[in-house]
């Protein structure tokens, strides 16, 4: 297997640039999510480094070999779309194995990748049968197949589960995270699907606008987000932000609610901020994970709710701004009940109002 490391990777259509003079570095067997939202570069990314794309500056490297002037046949690397691209009039083994027949492999070596593939992806039953007698997700494992019996050195994937219902999508997360672990390949996965980037990836790349936001692990990315734009996209559901300003150690909002500053922030004395706090950290008292040693309590009107089951979300209304809570062990709640709510202020955030960046002391 290999790494990949792109090295001030630019693209441009025309005069117009649309990913940025990008640095990234891919380990060996790392499985990497590119995500984001429409627009912002990661599917151009993809195509870049599997030779699809052209770049217009920078290098592309995948192990020790720069590729910008390989074909993508050359790269080593296979590619999963999200409209599967099978054959329609060819069976289930002879999808799998069309590459290595293009390649002129010997029909003996096909054999054993086309099983030893079926067998990972346990479609050993279906090699006899046509895709229009498949499911979407027997399909998608299809492609997967195929771009396993090149035994390439580096699996992409471009919005596999997109076109799958939601059920689908939840059991295709779980195939392809197997998959990772049974062929101990590196994988570069893009997505616009936040709990899919957290579900699967060893570290998430974010991106906006052909820029990259913020790389590292799922858990990094949201306990530590370094802006109000990776604070609010990872994270379902969205880190509440309110609008304040820093008065005597404390952030007043615009109701003049009083919230301390969370540990491990710092901000200046006037300094316009936004106070994030998650839903899982702001809890109607009585329904509460047990309080830390830094928590604060304050009443809001709840206007709406959403049962799930063994948690309820509540939508109440503070300094002007929709907030979102959780609730454990819920309770029946009225539109428009006032409830005593508790924040937990160590897993709070604070960000300069201006230039959303977190400003951790």
């Amino acid at each position: 297997m290999a790494q990949v490391h792109l090295r001030d990777v630019v693209k441009k259509y025309g005069n117009l640039e649309v990913v940025h003079s990008i640095n990234l570095d891919i380990e060996d067997n790392e499985f990497v999510v590119l995500v984001g939202p429409s627009g912002c570069g990661k599917s151009t990314t993809l195509r870049m480094i599997a030779g699809l794309e052209d770049i217009s500056g920078g290098e592309i490297l995948i192990g020790d070999q720069v590729v910008n002037d390989l074909p993508p046949r050359d790269r080593n690397i296979s590619m999963v779309f999200q409209n599967y691209a099978l054959y329609p009039h060819m069976t289930v083994r002879e999808n799998l194995g069309f590459s290595l027949k293009i390649a002129k492999r010997p029909q003996a070596e096909i054999d054993v990748a086309v099983d030893e593939a079926a067998e990972i992806l346990s479609l050993t039953p279906l090699l006899d049968r046509k895709p229009g007698a498949l499911s979407g997700g027997q399909r998608q494992r299809v492609a997967m197949g195929r771009a396993i019996v090149r035994h390439p050195e580096v699996f992409l994937f471009d919005e596999p589960l997109s076109n799958l219902d939601a059920k689908l999508r939840t059991q295709m997360r779980v195939e392809i995270k197997k998959l990772h672990q049974k062929v101990t390949s590196t994988i570069v996965y893009v997505t616009h699907d936040q709990v899919e980037a957290m579900t699967l990836a060893d570290r998430i790349v974010i991106m906006r606008d052909g820029y990259i936001e913020q790389i590292g692990t799922p858990l990094d990315v949201f306990e530590n987000p370094r802006n109000t734009f990776v604070a609010t996209f990872i994270g379902s559901p969205p880190m509440n932000l309110l609008d304040g300003v820093v008065k005597g150690g404390n952030v007043v909002l615009t109701d003049g609610t009083t919230l301390p500053i969370p540990p491990l922030y710092t901000a200046s004395e006037g300094q316009d901020v936004q106070f994030g706090v998650r839903a899982d950290n702001i809890m109607p008292v009585g329904h509460a994970l047990p309080p830390s040693a830094h928590m604060c309590e304050m009443e809001m009107a709840v206007n709406l709710t959403e049962p799930l089951g063994t948690e309820t979300v509540l939508y109440a209304e503070l300094a002007g701004k929709e907030v979102q809570a959780k609730m454990l062990n819920p309770r029946p709640v009225a539109m428009g009940e006032r409830m005593m709510f508790q924040i937990t202020l160590d897993k709070c955030h604070l960000f300069d109002a201006g230039t959303g960046v977190a400003l951790k002391g």
